[in-house]
């Protein structure tokens, strides 16, 4: 899971990983609101896999 904060990914495809995440996060969300959610630890570890990336993307900025 930390393959994510190696800085040989690229940005794009940080974003694309970034994307898909939230996108995933979301369903969970509406699964979770209709009571269809059985494995809701899942949503924790994609809300902290999301702040990775976001860690790695500021943390490039910064440093350019």
């Amino acid at each position: 899971m930390h393959n994510i904060t190696q800085y040989d990914t690229s940005k794009q495809d940080l974003k694309k990983k970034l994307l898909e995440l939230l996108q995933e996060q979301l369903n969970m969300r509406l699964q979770l609101a209709s009571g269809k959610l059985k494995k809701t630890h899942i949503m924790k570890k994609i809300r902290k896999e999301i702040a990775r990336i976001k860690t790695v993307l500021t943390d490039r900025i910064n440093n350019t």
